[in-house]
């Protein structure tokens, strides 16, 4: 490679390096809800899930699906959780850590539920530019059902058993 055309490579680089750095990453304003709690619940047909979240702007559920493996959001390794399959609910925006990176919430960041029939095990396994991540691993694959209440504002996961 010739030295002019490295030369031209290098500045390329560094622009576009001062340019996403000047971006800097997406941030959650003060309308964005914190995760505040995790609770759970056996219900005769479903287990379910609730994530209690403070004031704000309504998150949208922007993706539920059942997979073979659970990553953490944004570095990409396993989560290792209990469970034969797996589910991962993503919202946004909601935050579970503040400005700080202290945790929003009240409830270790993975845990079991031995009280569930299908639900074995919860896991916060994202919180990167405000959209969080909640992986659940269960026994068996079923319907789920995903949706959002007010007042206070929640996100709901059913699971049927």
């Amino acid at each position: 490679m010739s030295k002019t055309l490295r030369r031209a490579l290098v500045a390329v680089i560094l622009l576009l390096a001062g340019t996403l750095a000047a971006a800097g990453p997406a941030q959650a304003d003060s309308t964005t809800p914190a995760l505040n709690n995790i609770r759970t619940g056996l219900n005769p047909a479903f287990d379910r899930i609730v994530l209690d979240l403070s004031a704000g702007t309504l998150p949208t559920v922007i993706n539920y699906r059942l997979t073979d493996e659970l990553t953490s959001d944004p570095s990409g390794e396993i989560v290792w959780l209990t469970g034969e399959y797996f589910i991962e609910v993503s919202a946004f925006p909601l935050v579970a850590h503040d400005a700080n990176g202290n945790p929003t919430f009240t409830v270790p960041p993975k845990f079991r539920t031995r009280n569930l029939a299908n639900v074995m095990a919860v896991a916060i396994t994202g919180d990167f530019e405000a959209q969080t991540s909640i992986g659940i691993g269960v026994r068996s694959r079923t319907a789920v059902n995903v949706f959002t209440l007010t007042s206070p504002n929640r996100i709901v996961i059913d699971i049927a058993h």
